[in-house]
């Protein structure tokens, strides 16, 4: 849908979500399966959980997720899809407006998958800097974004830093961190009308030192 830079975020999205029954594919995205499938469980933030199904797909790992997003219909959605698939009890669903709220505590992994938003009005960088404050000593932080526009999507006027603009933008601490991955990466899926979509996309993955 175009995007009107006066529409709240919640609302662009309660209302992108209602247009159909399901906007996502319903499968983990490729990036936190192979990023995080080799770590050992504990607790997780999904930072824009969407329609549930990185936090569904961590949960059936042994994570106990705290997954987040702004729009009522899409953790409603999240909510009906973790039961059918038995993951409920392992999740808990909070709907914040991640620039206003941020989950309480301390995980193992915070991972934001594409936490971008049309227009200007979501502070990205911001909501990062919380993320990167919520991992706890010898987690991790995933973030994976769109490099380019995509092709059903022009015009968007969604923020698409390079790898190396997230990393700088995050102000981490000297010698508190290490940088495990920095880079873009080809991407290809379907867009919304059936067309091939290749994209660029781009993953910066840091653990936070124990000492």
């Amino acid at each position: 849908m175009p995007h009107d830079a006066t529409v709240p975020d919640a609302e662009f999205w309660d209302a992108r979500y209602a247009q159909s029954d399901r906007v996502w594919s319903g499968r983990p995205n490729s990036a936190l399966v192979r990023e995080a499938g080799d770590l050992a469980p504990g607790r997780a933030l999904d930072l824009g959980c969407g329609e549930g199904a990185d936090a569904i797909w961590l949960a059936g790992q042994g994570w106990e997720v705290t997954a987040v997003d702004i729009s009522a219909i899409a953790l409603g959605r999240a909510s009906a899809h973790a039961a059918a698939s038995g993951a409920a009890d392992r999740i808990n669903w909070q709907r914040h407006d991640l620039g206003r709220s941020f989950p309480a505590g301390t995980f193992a992994l915070v991972t934001a998958q594409f936490l971008h938003s049309p227009g200007a009005t979501m502070p990205r960088a911001d909501i990062l800097r919380r993320a990167a404050a919520a991992v706890a000593p010898g987690g991790v932080l995933l973030i994976v974004g769109h490099a380019g526009t995509p092709a059903w999507e022009p015009g968007s006027g969604a923020a698409l830093p390079t790898p190396e603009e997230v990393v700088a933008a995050l102000a981490l601490p000297d010698g508190e961190w290490d940088l495990l991955r920095c880079e873009e990466h080809p991407s290809f899926r379907t867009g919304h009308d059936g067309t091939p979509d290749p994209r660029t996309d781009n993953t910066v993955k840091l653990r936070r030192r124990t000492a």
